[in-house]
């Protein structure tokens, strides 16, 4: 596969509203779409736990994008199972070298806590996968990650496929047409993720 010559028509196939997949780590990889899709929301519907709260108040992490990428894909990737493969991770890559692939990071110290693997058209940011080293890591990233988002005026927080995890940050799924019909927006407006 020659992903210099394919990255445009993978960011043309995540912005019709599709994503890659392997089944697991030595599988080839698919193109997937939903019928519901999940979204982290960006206004008021957004919440966490209390408990979270009082980390946040502590201000025990700092937060990164792109400190440490191949870090972050690597991080979601460790795991029993996973359906990031070899080839997928070489996506990424080239994704982050050509500006559409990017990590969200917390800090503790000089040590990763967690990060937010996604990738960005327009201003949709794409949740590919997340992951932590230390407790509560990843639970941060994303509230900070949503901070970020309505900062720089982004309407749609694609998280993908529901799970519990997502649920308690008050992931909603909405019909295929209406995730298509905010995507379509989303991808269209000027790329706004980096901080000014």
């Amino acid at each position: 596969m020659d992903l210099e010559i394919d990255i445009q028509d993978i960011i043309s196939g995540y912005a019709q509203g599709y994503f890659l997949m392997a089944d697991s780590s030595e599988d080839p990889l698919h193109w997937y779409t939903t019928r519901q899709r999940t979204l982290i929301p960006l206004d008021h519907q957004f919440r966490y736990p209390r408990s979270l709260q009082r980390i946040l108040n502590q201000n025990r992490f700092t937060s990164a994008i792109n400190r440490d990428f191949q870090a972050v894909v690597t991080g979601c990737a460790n795991r029993p199972e996973t359906w990031i493969s070899a080839e997928l991770k070489q996506i990424y890559q080239a994704l982050y070298q050509a500006g559409w692939a990017y990590s969200f990071e917390t800090w503790q110290g000089p040590h990763l806590a967690g990060g937010i693997l996604g990738i960005v058209i327009g201003r949709v940011f794409i949740g590919e996968s997340m992951f932590y080293q230390i407790p509560e890591g990843s639970k941060v990233a994303m509230v900070k990650l949503v901070e970020h988002l309505r900062s720089r005026d982004f309407i749609l927080f694609d998280a993908q496929l529901p799970n519990p995890h997502l649920s308690r940050f008050g992931a909603v799924e909405v019909a295929q047409a209406e995730y298509l019909r905010l995507l379509e927006l989303g991808v269209q407006l000027p790329f706004n993720f980096l901080p000014p």
